[in-house]
């Protein structure tokens, strides 16, 4: 099997207590257990007719909480870029990549099995590794005292040259994908058109660039062995990109029994976006 690459940019607000969604993924590149391709909603971040997107997300909500969104202003030649350095961060040597280790804030990198997503059901932690960015926040700065505020860990310029910058950058990028997807879903919800804009609600954003690399490995459910275990994850909103790697799966009925898992087709220039409900 090929590695699977991704990209993770989770958004929740720094006000919530909780928040979960009704469904579940996965990350397992080639399971060994047959699943169908999941048929998900597309919401089109170019067109005019707002009350269109509006009505698409509300039956993908009502569907599972997964969907996919285009045209949403990051370029193909920019996400190759991404995963092209994403890619030159993890081929380093493991000791290069153990002294960027992720810290209290949630930042930097995590190793292969640092993670166990299903404990009732893995008999080792997930096949993959890791690389959180958050914003950047000094070290003098107030908020730097709050949970997941702080600075960033980022390898030295001399071992992975642009690798910052261009992460940043994409930071930025996604975050606007973000705001232009709360915005549907506050028309969605009939509210002010700015609710999520308002200090108490969205003011400080709780927003995390994650990059992923899953191990060619053939996950084995009897085995206990997966690219990233069953997991409902946490914030407000997730977007998800990944290469061409077949791997990421969902099940739209977690309490259905037995459960169904669908494969989610890895579609040049879509992103596929969780959301979530708070709880």
């Amino acid at each position: 099997m090929d590695d699977l690459h991704g990209s993770l940019f989770t958004w929740r607000s720094d006000t919530r207590d909780k928040m979960e969604i009704p469904s579940t993924i996965s990350e397992a590149t080639g399971p060994a257990v047959p699943a169908a391709a999941a048929s998900l909603n597309v919401v089109d971040l170019s067109i005019s007719d707002i009350q269109s997107s509006v009505s698409t997300l509300k039956q993908a909500c009502l569907d599972s909480g997964f969907f996919y969104v285009i045209n949403h202003g990051i370029t193909q030649g920019f996400m190759d870029e991404v995963f092209t350095h994403s890619k030159r961060l993890f081929d380093l040597p493991l000791v290069e990549k153990m002294r960027l280790l992720k810290n209290d804030k949630h930042r930097g990198y995590t190793p292969m099995f640092d993670e166990t997503l299903d404990a009732d059901n893995q008999l080792n932690g997930d096949y993959k590794e890791g690389y959180y960015i958050g914003v950047e926040v000094s070290e003098d700065d107030p908020r730097s005292r709050k949970p997941f505020f702080g600075p960033n860990v980022w390898p030295s310029e001399d071992i992975l040259p642009g690798w910052r910058q261009t992460m940043e950058r994409y930071q930025r990028k996604a975050l606007g994908v973000a705001k232009a997807i709360i915005k549907i879903i506050d028309l969605a919800l009939d509210l002010s058109g700015d609710f999520f804009d308002k200090p108490e609600t969205m003011g400080e954003p709780i927003a995390i660039l994650r990059l992923l690399h899953y191990e060619g490995r053939v996950s084995d459910p009897a085995k206990g062995i997966y690219g990233a275990g069953a997991h409902s994850d946490f914030g407000f909103i997730t977007l998800l990109a990944t290469d061409d790697t077949v791997g990421l799966q969902i099940c739209k009925d977690k309490d259905a029994q037995p459960q169904l898992w669908e494969y989610v087709a890895p579609l040049k220039g879509r992103v596929n976006i969780i959301l979530f409900v708070s709880t």
